[in-house]
């Protein structure tokens, strides 16, 4: 009678999905795929690396920007421009923060004159300075005749003469350069844009596997009982033989210990709820991948957990399978702003 009662405790406790569970937990992932549009590849995702370059002019100036973004936990900038035009970071940065919202860019300016050969001069002062050092040293040390060519390549011996201009010219050509950078900045979203899209469609790829896998465990969960109740069968048959006897109420422990290690319906239900709100992320756009990145911590806590409570060779499989498809996922969404 003792043994009886011990099964019928076990057999209550491992009760599989119904079919009908099964068959809603399919249909909640319909109806997600349908209310995501059928997975659009055209949400408003960027990714975080692109490239682009825009040039400008003014007819004396020629300036041209490469712009250029990599994966970065934030929205990290490095501003390289030529001496004289430090006041362009600011708005450099004001004009990225506009855009974006994480990456690593790096933007590089470069200035020519346009149309005509630099003006160059002598600095007599500079010349004659070194020429007396040079004739001190041939005095002291016997060195060797100074070579012009050498002499014209030290530093500040030659000067490039700046046309004079006004602070309002100036300040009219910063602000045609920052125009230009805007016009870069801008093909560089759309560059990143264009492989957020990609990249979209992969992620709701990965998405659908995860899904598929969630539904095949729910499957493998619905035999698991019949296989689990023989093994405790089994096990309390040798605890009830034991000497001295196994007490009840330690036996309905254990009872209870191997039904809730068995039953993985939570794990199920929230691996399929974190693939709904993956897919509602996706739908919305913007900067996500810190969200996306942030549940597929919550899908790898699941599947390691699923994967502790099987019993079998195909629930293990099924585990193993889905850790590797999350960890594919996290990989694509650590690309994504």
């Amino acid at each position: 009678m003792r043994a009886e009662n011990c099964l019928k405790a076990a057999h209550d406790s491992f009760e599989a999905p119904s079919i009908c569970t099964i068959r809603d937990m399919a249909g909640a992932g319909k109806t997600a795929v349908a209310e995501d549009g059928a997975h659009e590849a055209d949400c408003a995702l960027q990714s975080m690396t692109g490239f682009a370059r825009a040039e400008g002019g003014d007819g004396e100036v020629r300036w041209s920007w490469e712009v250029r973004s990599v994966n970065g936990r934030n929205l990290d900038l490095r501003v390289r421009t030529p001496h004289g035009h430090d006041a362009l970071e600011p708005r450099a940065r004001a004009l990225a923060a506009e855009r974006f919202s994480r990456g690593s860019l790096s933007l590089h300016l470069t200035i020519a004159q346009a149309g005509r050969a630099p003006e160059i001069r002598v600095n007599e002062d500079v010349l004659e300075r070194l020429l007396e050092i040079h004739r001190s040293l041939q005095d002291r040390h016997g060195a060797p005749p100074a070579r012009l060519e050498a002499l014209m390549a030290l530093p500040g011996v030659l000067e490039r003469i700046e046309a004079e201009e006004t602070e309002s010219d100036r300040d009219r050509r910063l602000g045609a350069i920052a125009d230009t950078l805007a016009g870069a900045l801008d093909g560089l979203a759309a560059a990143r844009y264009e492989e957020g899209e990609r990249l979209g469609s992969v992620v709701n790829r990965q998405l659908d596997e995860i899904d598929s896998l969630a539904r095949a465990a729910a499957a493998s969960a619905a035999v698991q009982p019949e296989r689990i109740r023989d093994r405790v069968r089994d096990q309390i048959a040798a605890l009830l033989d034991a000497k001295p006897a196994v007490a009840e109420d330690r036996l309905a422990q254990e009872v209870a210990y191997l039904a809730a290690r068995a039953d993985i319906r939570e794990e199920i239900d929230r691996l399929t709820g974190h693939v709904a709100s993956a897919r509602e992320l996706m739908s919305g756009g913007g900067p996500v991948g810190r969200r996306l990145d942030f549940l597929c911590q919550e899908f790898n806590r699941e599947a390691n957990t699923l994967c502790s409570k099987s019993t079998d060779m195909d629930l293990t499989r099924i585990g193993l399978d889905l850790k590797a498809a999350v960890e594919g996922l996290r990989e694509q969404v650590q690309n994504l702003e």
